[in-house]
């Protein structure tokens, strides 16, 4: 399957938190300036421009509320010296360049109501950040043993043309039955259902899913880096007064 691209200018996957907030899930954005985010109860990812000024990093914090963490995907500058950076990791970005996507029967769609098991089989497996509204983002498949959530797999950031693949999780229990393997392609159908093509990001170090996302028809678009850092304290000599502005609609970004 090909994958669309852009004709010179960045590729939304580029900054895909920026292009997801702009475009397809821009009414969850929160802005200050030029920085973006997500509510704090939905993702921890903050955009933040590829050139960032001092300007950019006093918004950000004030976005995010003294000792609130700055979480970044495919940032380019670290964040200035005073700030505390609490996780840094290199990461990948792969696309659908052929992935055999198909439904999968015995999966549920997952809502809301249930977010709890959601959150217990995240805690138990560790796929990476998700909160009690990460739901909200997009479609959550399921598979239930005995009445137990035991796999899952979903939707998170939605950008033009392009919904990534996450919180992909499969228990201990059951692992080596292709459960995680059948959700990532019961997923991808329906992304491709909209006209969409799936994508993914994953973890430099977790070599074992990324030859297994390989395996399905996924290749490496580039390599990227992942950082979380802590506002410093205090900011009130330094920053003007906290807050945000929620968007209901598209969001103009200097």
């Amino acid at each position: 399957m090909s994958t669309p691209h852009t004709n010179g200018g960045a590729h939304p996957l580029d900054s895909p938190v920026r292009a997801a907030l702009i475009g397809p899930h821009a009414h969850f954005a929160e802005r200050r300036g030029r920085i973006l985010r997500y509510p704090a109860d939905v993702a921890p990812w903050v955009a933040i421009p590829d050139a960032p000024r001092a300007g950019d990093w006093d918004d950000a914090a004030a976005l995010v509320g003294p000792g609130g963490a700055v979480t970044i995907t495919a940032f380019r500058e670290p964040p200035p010296d005073d700030w505390e950076i609490v996780f840094r990791a290199d990461g990948v970005q792969l696309v659908d360049t052929g992935v055999e996507t198909a439904p999968f029967p015995e999966a549920v769609r997952l809502g809301p109501a249930d977010v709890p098991e959601m959150l217990a089989l995240v805690e138990r497996t560790r796929p990476g950040p998700f909160l009690p509204r990460t739901v909200e983002l997009g479609t959550y498949l399921g598979v239930r043993r005995e009445g137990v959530l035991v796999a899952m797999a979903g939707e998170r950031l939605h950008l033009p043309g392009w919904t990534e693949i996450s919180a992909v999780c499969t228990d201990e229990s059951v692992r080596g039955q292709g459960l995680g393997t059948r959700l990532v392609r019961a997923v991808a159908h329906e992304i491709r259902q909209r006209g969409e093509t799936p994508f993914l990001h994953a973890a430099a170090s977790n070599t074992n899913a990324v030859r297994l996302y390989e395996s399905l028809g996924f290749a490496l678009r580039r390599r990227t880096s992942f950082l979380s850092a802590l506002v410093p304290q205090p900011l009130s000599s330094r920053l003007p007064a906290p807050g945000g502005v929620r968007e209901a609609g598209p969001v103009a970004v200097r």
